[in-house]
């Protein structure tokens, strides 16, 4: 019986490495899954009137509000700055988490990997 040879040159050679390739990925993905959890980002608004920490997972670690910026009056201002912290705090995070991606996958766009 003759051998047959898989198509496009993929022998069992170079589908064994590149098994072996996806398993390191795989455990790669992992150990970074849980190093997001530690990992943090800090954001500021208000020229650090309102500073923000998360984590690489997207979770709010802290909020710091300098009192000199809370004015009972302007507390519209207030919410703004929290809210402009927190989104540069989530677009941090999400840079991050893409940037280790990156390292992981060779820049490969695999979408739901995180």
């Amino acid at each position: 019986m003759a051998k047959r040879k898989m198509p496009g040159g993929m022998g069992g050679g170079n589908m064994n490495n590149m098994m072996k390739q996806v398993q390191k990925m795989q455990q790669d993905m992992e150990r970074l899954q849980s190093e997001l959890e530690e990992r943090e980002v800090e954001a500021t608004a208000g020229g650090s009137a309102v500073k923000v920490v998360a984590t690489g997972k997207k979770i709010i670690k802290s909020i710091k509000i300098d009192p000199e910026v809370i004015d009972e009056d302007d507390i519209e201002m207030l919410e703004d700055l929290i809210l402009a912290a927190v989104n540069e705090a989530m677009t941090k995070a999400e840079e991050m988490v893409n940037s280790e991606m990156g390292k992981i996958t060779g820049g490969m766009n695999i979408p739901g990997l995180m």
